[in-house]
This record gives C-alpha cells, sequence and structure tokens, in this order.
C-alpha cells in the first residue's frame, strides 16, 4: 500500500498541527513522512476530497456481534464491514454470544477469527460463567487470552457479592469491568421510559431509579474496593450527578452513553417503531440535556454505538413484543453532525470515539508520527448522502432513508484500506 493523503484536516488535540491542513504519505502501513505539503511519492494512490478529515482510529467499546452461534444476525465479517463504514478501526466486542465468552478458548476463538480483518477486534470476557450471573468466569485465564476488559454485556451484574468478587479479583492484574446499571427487579417487563408518555399509551415503564440504584450500588463496590469500572450507557440526569461526585472523589470510573440518548427522548416511541426501543430506554428531556453536560464537562467519557443486531423474527413484531436494541455503528458521525455538532465540538467527539475510548480500556494510542503504524479515520464534515443499505446482516434501524450531512471516508488500518465509495 503507497497512499498520499494530501490537504486533510488533522483532528489531534495533542498533535502540533492540530486543526491544520497536512499531506500525510503512508508506506505499506507506515507513516512515512507528515507536512503541510509533500510531493507526490512515486506510485502512490492520492486520497483528496472536500472538507476531508483525519483522525486517529475509532474504537466502540461493547458491540453486539453474533458469531459464534448467532451469525444470522451479525458475524465477523458483517460487523467489520459496518465499523469500517462508521469509521471505527477497532471494536471492543460484548461477550453475550453462544457460547459466551467465557473462557480462554472463547476469547481466542475472537481474536483467531479475525486476525485478517481490517477492523482490530478486542473480545471483552464475560464476568459470570455463560453470562449467568452466578458463578465467577475465569477471569485471569481470559485476560491471559487477550480479554480487554469484563462485563456480561446486555446483562446487568445482579448479585452484589458476585460483582464484589470480580472487582476484588481483577485488582491482581489491573483489569477493568463493566457493567450496565440497571437493577432487573425494578426494570421488570419494562417497554421503555417510565413517565409521561408510557403513561399516555398504556405501556409499562422503566424508571429512573432501576438504573440509579444500581449505579449507586457499584460506586459504592468500587469505593470499597479500589478496583476499576466501565460504567455502560448512562441514561439519566442523576446517573451523571452521581458518576461526576464518584470521579471528584478521586475513585477508578469511567462512564459511556450511546449516542441515541444524546439525540432522542421517549417521546419518539408514541410512534411505536420498534427500532427505538433500546437499552437503555429513550429519556426525558432533561436527562438528555444532562448527557451532553456529561459528554462536554468530562463526567461522561466516551460515546458509544450501542449496536445491538436483531433478526426480523425478533424485531419486526408488536411493540410489546419486539426485543430491545437497534444497530448503530454506521451512524454515530453523520447522527452527529445533524443534531449535535452545534453542542458538541467536533475535538470533543474524536476525544471521546478514538482517545478515551482506548483509555478506559488500558489500550495504547495509535500515534501519529513518522514511523508510525497508520491507524486512521477519515470523514467529511460536508457531505450529503442518503443512508440507503446498511453493511450489517440486521437491518434494525430507524435510520434508513434519512439524509444526513457528514459522511465517513475511509479506514486505514495498517496495510488494510477501506474507502467508503
Amino acid at each position: 500500500m503507497n497512499v498520499l493523503i494530501r490537504q486533510v484536516i488533522l483532528i489531534a488535540p495533542t498533535h502540533e498541527m492540530h486543526l491544520q491542513k497536512v499531506d500525510i504519505h503512508v508506506l505499506d502501513g507506515i507513516i512515512q513522512a507528515i507536512d503541510s505539503s509533500l510531493s507526490k511519492p512515486k506510485d502512490a494512490t492520492i486520497i483528496e476530497a472536500d472538507h476531508l478529515h483525519l483522525s486517529i482510529g475509532w474504537l466502540d467499546i461493547g458491540t453486539q456481534v453474533g458469531e459464534p452461534g448467532l451469525e444470522h444476525r451479525e458475524d465477523f465479517r458483517s460487523v467489520s464491514s459496518a465499523a469500517a463504514k462508521g469509521g471505527y478501526t477497532a471494536l471492543a466486542c460484548a461477550p453475550n454470544t453462544m457460547p459466551a465468552v467465557d473462557s480462554k478458548a472463547t476469547v481466542q476463538y475472537t481474536i483467531n477469527n479475525t486476525i485478517h480483518s481490517s477492523v482490530d477486534f478486542h473480545p471483552i470476557g464475560a464476568i459470570s460463567q455463560a453470562t449467568q450471573g452466578k458463578d465467577l468466569a475465569e477471569l485471569y485465564d481470559m485476560a491471559q487470552a487477550g480479554a480487554v476488559a469484563f462485563s456480561d454485556g446486555k446483562k446487568p451484574i445482579q448479585n452484589a457479592a458476585l460483582m464484589l468478587r470480580a472487582l476484588d479479583y481483577v485488582k491482581a492484574f489491573d483489569g477493568v469491568l463493566i457493567n450496565r446499571s440497571e437493577d432487573a427487579t425494578l426494570a421488570h417487563s419494562g417497554q421503555m421510559n417510565e413517565g409521561y408518555h408510557s403513561t399516555m399509551m398504556g405501556t409499562v415503564g422503566i424508571p429512573h431509579v432501576a438504573e440509579e440504584l444500581m449505579l449507586q450500588r457499584d460506586i459504592d463496590l468500587v469505593k470499597y474496593t479500589q478496583s476499576k469500572l466501565h460504567i455502560s450507557a448512562v441514561s439519566t440526569a442523576r446517573s451523571v450527578d452521581l458518576i461526576r461526585a464518584a470521579k471528584k472523589e478521586g475513585l477508578n470510573i469511567t462512564a459511556s452513553v450511546a449516542i441515541m440518548n444524546l439525540i432522542f427522548e421517549d417521546e419518539v416511541l408514541t410512534s411505536f417503531d420498534p427500532n427505538f426501543k433500546v437499552l437503555p430506554p429513550l429519556r426525558t428531556k432533561n436527562d438528555r440535556l444532562a448527557l451532553i453536560k456529561g459528554v462536554k464537562d468530562g463526567t461522561i467519557d466516551t460515546i458509544i454505538s450501542n449496536h445491538v443486531p436483531l433478526d426480523v423474527e425478533a424485531n419486526e413484531l408488536e411493540f410489546a413484543y419486539a426485543k430491545f436494541g437497534a444497530i448503530g455503528l454506521e451512524t454515530v458521525f453523520p447522527l452527529w453532525s445533524k443534531y449535535l455538532k452545534k453542542k458538541i465540538d467536533l475535538s470533543i467527539l474524536v476525544e471521546k470515539l478514538a482517545y478515551n475510548s482506548r483509555k478506559c480500556l488500558n489500550l495504547p494510542l495509535p500515534k501519529i508520527e513518522e514511523g508510525a503504524k497508520c491507524n486512521f479515520t477519515l470523514f467529511q464534515t460536508q457531505q450529503n448522502w442518503t443512508f440507503e443499505k446498511s453493511a450489517s446482516k440486521s437491518k434494525n434501524t430507524p435510520f434508513l432513508g434519512e439524509q444526513f450531512d457528514a459522511k465517513i471516508y475511509g479506514i486505514i488500518n495498517g496495510t488494510k484500506m477501506v474507502l467508503c465509495d
């Protein structure tokens, strides 16, 4: 691979050429030169486009992948294609497969079967055996095999004693736990946020306290164990306040928010569109604004796609029977541009998607300097297009057919290059 990226705006907050137009020459996956202007190397392919920007590659935490066992929803190849079209060069994959990623062998299965992918796959090992929330899984063995963190994914840990043991256990090797806060006894049978709209629709709601009660429990357990926790997909204003206070106290806590929770409110569900039926549920305007504030002031570290592929049989049902989840890898950046760019600066977005997502998992940051392996996301901040077809095997998204004004141009990850057009 011999590529010259010409006159691209660099988005790299710690780089001396941040926000400047640069030329970057890449040969066989290695950055050869970076300057304000470079002559064309012999036989180089030119990449050049209007309003083209470049940052280090983005990483998504908690992507649901169907393989093994649920390949009809998503397999490694399809999720890699969707990730590349969304600007991601890396995915930290949730363990909710069949069988679950709860052993050294299943961690190695993910790594061995994605080694040639254009996107890096980082397995998240299960906290409990088969993600059943009962017995601790083989955490140390999975860490040695390449697991970057531990979580039961879409199944929050209900047992406080199990959560305490896991937090204590991972301290020995500087491990990270990931948990989404939801008390199942309070959220039981809920279909959306509990409030005015759920009442008007005659739908059972999921109250704010279902999230906040477990979140406070986990904060207390982190304080007790002095371990490390990543809180996945917060959705309420009080949750943001609790995390902010915990960070001020010096606790080793990070947090994420799903892109849809930053943009939409529970009112959108009055259309009974199951593609807006997600976990955590879309909340109120007050919650949404608090989440945006949390992103801007650093309380919330990263923004996630909350990518959950579902087959037609699980999604195209009456609202009460449809399963929770929507695919989202391909639409994070265009949704930001359409709905959030006046509230969240582009540099902050890149910090959340590329830098902080890796810091949350103790992963090394790619470098933009001569001699470094290239790991780039290329994106156009002004480009009209219509989201007509998803690369995912599943099509459970409310955004098919929607027009956007910004687009991913492609990714370059080592010697692998994927250009979206």
